[in-house]
């Protein structure tokens, strides 16, 4: 079965994106012009925004067009580079302002820049912390803030679940959610990414006494439900219409939990998690049709499941097909792309068939653990020594176009994004912005 479009598009806000009456994909997701050609015109060109963690889609696919498909040997030019403070979260673009989430010294800061030129500020906004990773990692937060509609909505290192005007800044409401739920702190602290939806903002907040998943009323910020006892992961949630039911898809720290997004209903459950006690989930799952996809390192292995109307079903589960620790798989025409490792020594990148489960290649291409998002059929892969790569989105065998180093420091973490042809990269050293763009 085929991804509907209720399935793939979930968890966008309409009046982000919605700017004529027009009923065609491209301005039905906020996306200007129409399919590009071989050779695109600037009257063919396809540019989205990328207002949300995983982009417009929540599935790290770009559905832009126009875009360079060779890049000079220095890499793509770069427009500003731009210091922020500690974090690792991906900023987030719409209406050509971009929203980052970083700490300085004890405040965690929400700023909204000109996307553009790197320059303006439109406006900021900041509260204090005293977050302390137990790793020695820095204190930032290590989420994606989500733009939606009017509204901007943030969840800190701390657990601190923040919704302020898109337009000014101004604080609408904001709740120390762990605090109130009596969760302990994580391994990493806090790091899921918002998911607004139906006018609910859904958090894995792993609490105890029924508080593993909490949504909030996205105008409000009152508690609207809460389910289950499952442990908080790293995972950012998807959305979906199954069965003609809206449903919330989770991979905690405990498996796979979908509940009924109106009311926090239990409809599907599965146990998926490591052994390890110190371990940590955070790849996405990955939804289509009826098939979800979970993948985890700490010797977990991946899981394809069918959410059926009579039950869940496993359709099939190995421990070496895939193991993410990460970056969000990327699926296109039947096959999964996704990076496999633990550690930066053995991480490659490989694709699975989805049916299957089957590697069809696995390369060690010295990325490290990367993160990539796909576009025109490209994936743009950016490794945590901060080496950029363009790679040919292939089943039958890794096709890397080109390779650029863009920074100097280890730990780039943070996956890359792409909004109007604009691609932002977040490293050690602030926010760069590269021309991807082959018309302007």
């Amino acid at each position: 079965m085929e991804p509907s479009i209720s399935q793939n598009y979930a968890g966008i806000s309409r009046r982000t994106f919605i700017s004529t009456a027009a009923i065609s994909l491209p301005v039905l997701f906020g996306i200007q012009g129409t399919a590009a050609a071989d050779e695109p015109s600037a009257e063919s060109v396809v540019r989205a925004d990328w207002p949300t963690f995983l982009g417009p889609t929540r599935n790290n696919i770009s559905q832009e067009t126009g875009l360079l498909r060779e890049w000079p040997e220095e890499g793509p030019p770069q427009l500003w580079q731009r210091t922020v403070g500690d974090g690792y979260g991906p900023p987030v673009v719409s209406q050509e302002r971009l929203v980052v989430f970083h700490r300085r010294e004890n405040e965690e800061i929400l700023e909204c820049i000109d996307a553009r030129q790197g320059k303006r500020v439109h406006w900021r906004y900041g509260y204090p912390t005293g977050y302390v990773d137990s790793y020695g990692y820095d204190g930032g937060p290590r989420s994606s803030p989500c733009i939606d509609g009017e509204r901007v909505y943030s969840y800190g290192a701390e657990g601190v679940l923040t919704c302020l005007s898109f337009e000014t800044g101004a604080l609408l409401w904001q709740r120390p959610v762990m605090k109130e739920f009596n969760v302990p702190q994580g391994f990493f602290g806090a790091g899921v990414a918002p998911l607004v939806d139906g006018g609910l903002v859904f958090i894995n907040v792993g609490g105890p006494k029924g508080a593993g998943v909490v949504a909030f009323d996205a105008e409000t910020g009152e508690t609207a439900w809460k389910a289950s006892n499952d442990k908080a992961s790293y995972s950012t949630p998807i959305v979906a219409t199954l069965h003609g039911t809206r449903l919330v898809i989770f991979h905690t720290a405990d498996g796979l939990l979908v509940l009924e997004a109106k009311t926090g209903k239990e409809r599907y459950r599965y146990p998926f998690r490591s052994k390890v006690h110190e371990s940590a989930i955070a790849a996405t799952p990955v939804l289509i049709g009826d098939k979800v996809f979970l993948s985890g390192a700490y010797k977990i292995g991946a899981v394809l499941l069918q959410l059926a109307p009579d039950g869940l079903k496993v359709v099939w589960r190995d421990e070496s097909a895939l193991q993410s620790h990460w970056a969000t798989s990327i699926y296109h025409e039947g096959y999964l792309y996704g990076m496999d490792g633990r550690h930066e020594r053995g991480s490659n990148i490989r694709c699975v068939e989805f049916a299957t489960g089957k590697v069809l290649w696995a390369v060690d291409k010295r990325l490290g653990r990367a993160s990539f998002f796909m576009a025109e059929g490209n994936l743009v892969a950016l490794g945590e020594r901060g080496r950029l790569a363009l790679i040919e989105v292939n089943p039958e065998a890794y096709k890397e176009k080109a390779r650029v180093r863009i920074s100097a420091r280890r730990r780039v973490w943070t996956p890359p994004i792409l909004a109007q042809g604009l691609l932002y990269i977040r490293t050690e050293q602030g926010i760069t912005c590269f021309d991807l763009r082959a018309t302007t």
